[in-house]
C-alpha cells in the first residue's frame, strides 16, 4: 500500500471516528469510557496521519 491510499485509509477512520464521537455527544447519558476511548483512537490516527505526511517519510 502506497502512503498516499494509507493517509486516504486514515482520513477516511478519522472521519468516521468523527461522526461516533458527535453521535455519542449527541446521547442524553453519553457513555464517557467509550467517548475517551474514541477520542485516544481518534488523536492515534491523527498523529499517524501528521507523521506519514511529513516531507522526507520513507516506509521502511
Amino acid at each position: 500500500m502506497s502512503i498516499e491510499s494509507h493517509l486516504v485509509e486514515l482520513e477516511k477512520k478519522h472521519k468516521a471516528i468523527e461522526r461516533e464521537i458527535e453521535l455519542e455527544l449527541a446521547h442524553a447519558n453519553t457513555d464517557d469510557v467509550k467517548l475517551s476511548s474514541l477520542k485516544r483512537k481518534k488523536l492515534q490516527i491523527k498523529d499517524e496521519i501528521v507523521r506519514l505526511a511529513k516531507p522526507g517519510h520513507t516506509v521502511h
